[in-house]
């Protein structure tokens, strides 16, 4: 079939058009690709703009605000007591790690001290919040590389220890359970048991992740020496926990400054690693679980008895004055600046939370990486966005 002139001639200024118009769309700066903003693979609303020279990465910023909830001054139109129920919303999978600051801060202000039980026992649900959180971010990571298997398995245990939180509080996300001088309840009939049968299959569960995803050649390849942080330039940037350990750094605020809990009254180990990678960031957190589990084990053995409640008015008002308490969470230092002028409610609050700063950082450390690699380091700095849009 041969063309008349008229159709090689509209042939012919179509593809002019064309070229015309990819001249218009070319670019000194390369191209741009946005990431987001979306949910499933960013742990919330996240939006990444990263600038590109082929392959290459040459500036990434991190556009937060997404999902703001306005924690912050939610918090100061509500009564002490009130506040616990929006907190532990910040970092949604840790949730009941969030509530115990704010609670000290309190307590710091009222001079109130909750007895010996309620702190081991706070101590003991801070730490199954930290395997909750923890160990399914060791699965959600696998995911993100490309392998769905350690997903599941991840949702498999975890839920023995959502369980465990939920038999006590009433709540396996949101528990509300912290109580200025104490806790809501004391523990159940039989607890302490099953909650050391949990941590038995917790750790099996690590064990299991170490053949399967960190032993794993391609998972290796993915994380070791990619998206170093040396330990100055995590320190400038204000990093905390497993990002900041992950680059050598021995700081941990359970161990350097235990405010409330029982810390140092437990025998167990701060976990670091010297590469700074992506591979070490992941590998402490293995650690870490581990740990945790020996933590609750120990608590289970040595939980005092007696009261879980100290002397409190009825109607809360705390006293004119301000204070800040931080704790080591899941996620790194989560802290409360809390400013009271004698009412029911905190006059101001500031919340530092971990993720925050540890997302601070990507733009340096997005610089010069491929584009596979952007969501190997997301993935290894582990962030909620809730934690970042307070």
């Amino acid at each position: 079939m041969t063309l008349t002139d008229a159709q090689q001639l509209g042939y012919i200024n179509a593809q002019a058009a064309d070229g015309r118009v990819n001249v218009e769309l070319e670019t000194d700066d390369g191209m741009v690709l946005n990431m987001g903003p979306q949910h499933p693979a960013t742990h919330g609303t996240l939006r990444l703009v990263a600038r590109l020279d082929g392959e290459q990465v040459t500036s990434a910023d991190v556009m937060c605000g997404y999902m703001h909830r306005g924690y912050e001054k939610l918090c100061e139109v509500r009564s002490y007591p009130q506040v616990t129920t929006l907190v532990n919303r910040i970092d949604w999978l840790g949730s009941f790690a969030n509530e115990v600051p704010f609670i000290l801060a309190a307590e710091q202000l009222m001079e109130v001290e909750a007895p010996p039980r309620a702190q081991w026992i706070r101590t003991l649900l801070f730490e199954l919040s930290r395997i909750a959180n923890v160990s399914l971010f060791i699965g959600d990571l696998a995911l993100q590389l490309g392998a769905q298997t350690p997903a599941f398995y991840a949702f498999r245990d975890r839920e023995f220890v959502l369980n465990q939180i939920e038999s006590v509080t009433g709540g396996r996300f949101h528990p509300n359970f912290d109580r200025i001088g104490g806790l809501k309840d004391d523990l159940p009939k039989g607890w302490i048991a099953e909650t050391k049968a949990a941590m038995v299959r917790l750790r099996a569960f690590c064990d299991e992740m170490e053949g399967l995803v960190y032993g794993n050649e391609i998972f290796q390849s993915r994380t070791r020496g990619v998206g170093i942080i040396p330990a100055a330039v995590a320190q400038s940037y204000g990093l905390s926990g497993a990002n900041l350990r992950g680059s050598g750094v021995d700081w941990d605020l359970r161990r350097d400054a235990n405010v409330g809990l029982v810390y140092d009254q437990l025998d167990w180990k701060v976990w670091t690693h010297p590469d700074g990678d992506s591979y070490s960031r992941c590998w402490v957190r293995l650690q870490e679980v581990r740990e945790a589990t020996t933590i609750v084990d120990q608590i289970c053995d040595g939980l005092p008895s007696g009261a879980i409640m100290a002397k409190v008015p009825r109607i809360i008002k705390v006293p004119a004055g301000e204070a800040y308490i931080a704790t080591e969470n899941p996620l790194g230092q989560m802290g409360y600046y809390v400013v009271s002028k004698g009412d029911t409610g905190p006059f101001r609050v500031k919340i530092r939370s971990a993720s925050f700063n540890n997302i601070s950082i990507a733009p340096w450390l997005l610089r010069g990486v491929y584009v596979p690699d952007i969501i190997t380091i997301l993935a290894s700095l582990y962030f909620i966005l809730g934690d970042i849009d307070r």
